[in-house]
Parts: structure tokens; sequence; C-alpha cells
């Protein structure tokens, strides 16, 4: 009786420890929700944009295969700490999401296209993850840099919302900031083709996405 009494006062004790961090993250998340958005300026040409939708490796991935589009880099955003890690944003405390710089010809590509393309690459009603990854580190997240962007993901959302009667689940930030990751996530797919995530998950989404958008992919265009 001692003992699951002893068990189940340090149960509460977590539970409770846990809540308040949650009700103190809670205004911090909101701060970022609510932010001024930073715009990056185009440098060389190039404009960058910011998605997050699961596994950032599958997402690099489908960008990379884009005309216009000359980089992808994986990372975190949307968080309320500072230099997140992989293992800190797996926690889900952060508030960031895996995510990726899309570093882009806007003379080629257009904002609105990337966007078509994020939506037209992922699950977009599935909350908080793509396919077998879950989590708020997974969640899909659009980041706007200005009121121009923020007005062409809001009416792609309500009008794909129209189109499959269903609830949108990506989330619209203003962007602040991007958190480079790992050296070792950068280039996942193409580096580790054999991986047995790869195989089962990212290739065969990024094969789905080429499908659906054969006019937008460098392999066509060559």
């Amino acid at each position: 009786m001692t003992i699951t009494k002893s068990i189940f006062t340090t149960f509460v004790i977590v539970l409770l420890f846990s809540c308040n961090n949650m009700a103190q993250e809670k205004p911090k998340q909101q701060s970022v929700i609510n932010a001024e958005p930073v715009e990056v300026p185009i440098q060389n040409g190039l404009a960058k944009a910011y998605f997050a939708s699961g596994c950032f490796w599958c997402v690099e991935a489908v960008y990379e295969s884009v005309i216009g589009v000359e980089d992808v880099i994986s990372g975190y955003a949307g968080g309320h700490t500072k230099n997140p890690t992989y293992a800190s944003s797996n926690t889900g405390s952060t508030g960031h999401a895996e995510a990726v710089e899309v570093i882009y010809n806007p003379d080629i590509i257009s904002f609105s296209t990337l966007v078509d393309v994020y939506f037209g690459s992922q699950n977009p009603t599935q909350l908080n993850g793509q396919g077998p990854d879950t989590g708020s580190q997974y969640r899909s997240i659009i980041f706007y840099q200005n009121m121009e962007q923020k007005q062409i993901i809001d009416s792609k959302k309500v009008a794909l919302a129209k189109k499959l009667n269903a609830t949108i689940a990506a989330e619209v930030y203003p962007f602040t900031r991007f958190w480079i990751a790992e050296d070792y996530h950068q280039n996942y797919e193409k580096l580790h083709p054999k991986n047995s995530y790869i195989q089962s998950v990212s290739i065969p989404r990024l094969n789905k996405f080429k499908a659906k958008f054969p006019e937008l992919l460098k392999e066509n265009k060559q």
C-alpha cells in the first residue's frame, strides 16, 4: 500500500510539473504566432520561402526536384526557443517544427506555385504530422513574410478546404527565424537512398508528387 501511494504521488507530481510547463509555454508560443513577420531580402536574384510538412528529409527532396529552386536546407522554425536541435524539437516542448528553407528564383517559379507544391505533396488534412511521423514537431506550417504572401496562403487554404470538404491542418505563421538543422540531416534522401525510411516513406512521397506535377520537375525541363 505504501509503495502504491508512493508511485501515485510521484505520478501526480510529474503530471503537475508537466502541466505547469505547458501553461508557461502557451504564452511564449502565442507570442511567436502574433509576431511581426520578418521579410528576407532577395539576394543575387534569389528569394527564400519556409515550409513545415512532416519529416524535413521528405520535404527537402520534394522542393529540390522543382524548377527554379536552387537549394533547400533542412532546419527548425515556428517555436519559442533558441538554438533548437533534433533532440530538443522531438520533445514537442520547443514549439518548433521540422522545416525547410527553399531558395528559389522568383523569375522562374512564384511563391504562389511553391504553396501549390506544398499542399500537393502532403496529406493536407492530417493534423500534427505526415504519414507515420506524428507529433507537434511534424505539424504542417506555412510561413509568410508579408501580407501578400499571407493572402496567397489563406486563399489557397480556403479553396482547398472547399474542394476537399475538410479542415486543412496547415497552420499559418509569420516568419521570424529559421534554424539550420544538424549537418547529417542535409540532403539526407540523396545521400542515403537505401535507408529503410527513405525507401518506404520519403521516395514514395516524392514519386507521388512527381506524378501529380510533371510540369514542375527539373528532370522534365532538361
